[in-house]
């Protein structure tokens, strides 16, 4: 099976990274209108539950008022048990047009004395209670009936095989079926749900309403921010933003912030190396020019050599232009950091500018402790920061001079407790209020005649911030000559 995406179908104009954003009104509307959707059945299931409960309690009490005025007219005489229907008591037997109304009295022995033979009696477990109507369900020829029930208390016999005292109780039902219920209980659904129907498309209109009054300041913060022009990195105005989205419009002023400083670097990088090359390139062109003028072939020779020194300073200075922007352009997540012998990447670094120092006759050490903690960092660029501190060494240091790299452990109580890393040389020094400006890019101190591109130092302040270092300039009981010293914290590999 490919791995390759499937191409758009014919007339999708939308990317794919469009049709998967998520719409903020879609998600709140969906959210409101599923508890909504859901709830809806279940209320309509209570109210059923509900309207079926009342119209049960309004029939079991017309039910029971049946079967208690049909018990009052149950008569003995003789040991003979009867019925004494007047129209009254036969009116509330009769059917109506919805419901069959069914009727049974049974005597002491449950012999059948009137009314309907197969209506069910009630339960033999259960204890009887004379005058006291009872309401059952039960089934009557497979339809469902509501039964009020009541014991009569008759008089008890005289007899030989009874006992004086024998209570003896007659059995009066009066059963009805559960239509006319269910159409009350239907009425009551009706009476809830017609209006719901007429509630809810006015309730999801108000919804809708709401929720476009609600994200309507969104949609005016979306095309102020629109009708700004593309160099406009000026705060965005928060002027009747809600609230929820203040964070919203902090976190963007905050990156806007942080944009136009960045930009703001790159303009003044470009305009501080556009105006450094114009030295060197300068006197490239002049040294080329001079040469073609000239006949003789000394004079050819030295053009040419001052020709290449011009472009080996302007190399020089490339280099260091690509690496300053390196520097300055690495962010923490692009960094990969670990932990670093700083002892062993110092010794190294030096031996690379043996012959260096050796072709400007200058004495070039390296001093170390016995055990100097590690360092957190980036070996590649410790090292580049630790080349610009040597080569601006041994550039200011005079012939027969110094240079010493030195690497130990600084002191427990001091801020930064890692390790130490100096660079000590003979030369003129650096005046103390001149030691703010030195890492500035391209600044140089007046009077100095050492070739330079002012950008070394400046690359080591870069490097040094990003280590969470710290860099100073000690020049304290020193007639001659600059230390220039960096702590670095300790490593958490340690």
């Amino acid at each position: 099976m490919s791995s390759h995406p499937a191409h758009a179908r014919a007339g999708d104009t939308h990317p794919p990274e469009q049709r998967s954003q998520r719409s903020l009104f879609g998600d709140i509307l969906d959210w409101m209108l599923m508890p909504l959707l859901l709830l809806w059945p279940i209320s309509i299931g209570i109210t059923y539950v509900a309207a079926t409960s009342i119209a049960n309690e309004a029939f079991d009490r017309s039910l029971e008022d049946r079967v208690t005025v049909l018990a009052q007219q149950v008569r003995e005489n003789n040991g003979v048990l009867g019925v004494d229907l007047p129209l009254s008591a036969r009116d509330i037997l009769r059917a109506d047009d919805i419901d069959t109304v069914y009727f049974q009295i049974t005597g002491p022995r449950r012999e059948l004395v009137t009314g309907d033979a197969d209506l069910p009696a009630p339960s033999e477990d259960e204890l009887p209670i004379p005058w006291s109507a009872m309401i059952r369900d039960a089934q009557l020829r497979n339809t469902p009936v509501r039964v009020a029930y009541l014991y009569v208390n008759l008089q008890p016999l005289r007899s030989p095989n009874a006992s004086d005292g024998t209570h003896r109780l007659a059995l009066v039902q009066v059963a009805e079926t559960l239509e006319k219920r269910r159409v009350l209980a239907n009425q009551i659904i009706k009476g809830v749900i017609l209006p719901e129907f007429v509630i809810l498309p006015v309730a999801l209109a108000l919804l809708w309403f709401a929720l476009t009054r609600g994200l309507s300041p969104l949609t005016a913060l979306q095309e102020r921010i629109r009708s700004r022009r593309p160099d406009d990195l000026s705060p965005i105005d928060s002027t009747g933003v809600p609230e929820e989205i203040s964070p919203l419009v902090r976190s963007l002023n905050d990156m806007l912030t942080r944009l136009s400083h960045s930009i703001q670097l790159q303009k003044r990088f470009i305009a501080d190396a556009a105006h450094q090359m114009k030295t060197p390139l300068a006197g490239m062109r002049m040294q080329s020019e001079l040469a073609m003028r000239q006949s003789d072939r000394q004079e050819i020779q030295r053009s040419l050599e001052q020709l290449s020194k011009s472009s080996e300073s302007a190399a020089r200075m490339i280099n260091q232009l690509l690496a300053l922007a390196r520097a300055e352009n690495r962010t923490a997540q692009s960094i990969p950091f670990g932990s670093v012998d700083i002892t062993l990447l110092a010794r190294d670094t030096v031996q690379e500018w043996v012959q260096t120092a050796i072709a400007r006759r200058i004495d070039l050490g390296f001093e170390a402790d016995d055990s100097v903690p590690l360092v957190r960092g980036n070996s590649t660029m410790l090292r580049e920061m630790l080349n610009n501190l040597i080569d601006n060494a041994l550039r200011y240091s005079k012939q027969e001079g110094h240079v010493t790299i030195r690497v130990r452990a600084n002191a427990p109580g001091s801020r930064q407790a890692g390790a130490v890393l100096e660079v000590e040389d003979d030369g003129p020094g650096i005046p103390t209020a001149e030691h703010a400006h030195v890492f500035d890019r391209f600044y140089r101190i007046l009077g100095t005649d050492t070739e330079g591109s002012g950008l070394g130092l400046a690359i080591v302040k870069e490097i040094v911030t990003h280590h969470s270092a710290e860099i100073i300039i000690d020049d304290r009981q020193r007639d001659q000559g600059c230390l220039f010293r960096i702590s670095f914290p300790l490593s958490s590999a340690h």
